[in-house]
């Protein structure tokens, strides 16, 4: 393993050192309501998407793998993303080598991964070089048998993919996962969108955990700051139905 530089991202240190704020609660009630859920089956695989690209769910993984990690869970990130990979760049680490290699070559998947010097129960596993055919080694049984190699050694696993709307990538990985996790940008992201993303998702018999709003507007500051709110899909449909 390698080891990923202390103090490379500024917004770890306001989940540590700013415990109180409004960015550190965020995530702590969305770490909160991921435990909630896993209350009847463990959810322990969870993919995070969004519908549309640059919403932010790389910020998401990011720090919603910090806030558990503080916790002492054993997490560990993987870039699912094979057509345009950021979490190395989110964790300021090289991308010579990582997931698609595992998936082409044979080898121990931990000797690819990157220990956090922060959290050494913090793991990432970068994309690796980006392959012609990203849909086709996310869809495969080695992908499959990785991923339960995996979640017998670490109490979450945190997936980022591509936007579902643009290509089929997180529709391949959203059936074997245990949950899905939507972010939605706040003032950006249309309706249509967000529910076609729900469409595409439910086409798979993908279990949506919730959605994720990120940069909502603090209207008494005037300013954006990175607040997450964590939703219920499944509460929010049967509303709509009851209406």
């Amino acid at each position: 393993m390698r080891d990923v530089k202390s103090g490379m991202v500024t917004t770890k240190n306001l989940i540590l050192s700013d415990p109180k704020s409004p960015f550190a609660e965020a995530f702590r009630a969305l770490r909160t309501n991921l435990q909630f859920t896993s209350v009847d089956k463990k959810i322990k695989i969870i993919l995070i998407t969004s519908s549309l690209p640059n919403e932010g769910k790389s910020t998401i993984v990011k720090n919603l793998a910090y806030s558990v990690a503080l916790t002492g869970n054993k997490v560990i990130v993987i870039d699912g993303d094979l057509r345009n990979p950021t979490v190395h760049k989110t964790f300021n680490l090289p991308n010579s080598r990582g997931l698609t290699n595992l998936l082409v070559e044979e080898g121990d998947y931990e000797a690819y991964l990157n220990v956090d010097t922060s959290y050494e129960n913090l793991h990432i596993l970068t994309s690796g070089p980006i392959p012609p055919n990203p849909t086709e080694l996310l869809g495969s049984n080695k992908m499959k048998k990785l991923l339960n190699q995996i979640k017998e050694n670490y109490d979450y696993v945190f997936i980022d993919t591509p936007p579902v709307v643009n290509v089929t990538d997180a529709v391949v990985l959203a059936p074997v996962v245990d949950g899905v996790i939507l972010v939605i940008q706040a003032g950006k992201t249309e309706i249509e969108a967000v529910n076609r993303a729900k469409e595409i998702l439910d086409s798979v018999k993908a279990n949506i955990l919730g959605v994720v709003l990120n940069r909502v507007k603090e209207s008494q500051r005037g300013y954006y700051y990175y607040y997450y709110y964590y939703g219920d899909y499944k509460k929010q449909d049967k509303k709509r139905r009851k209406r």
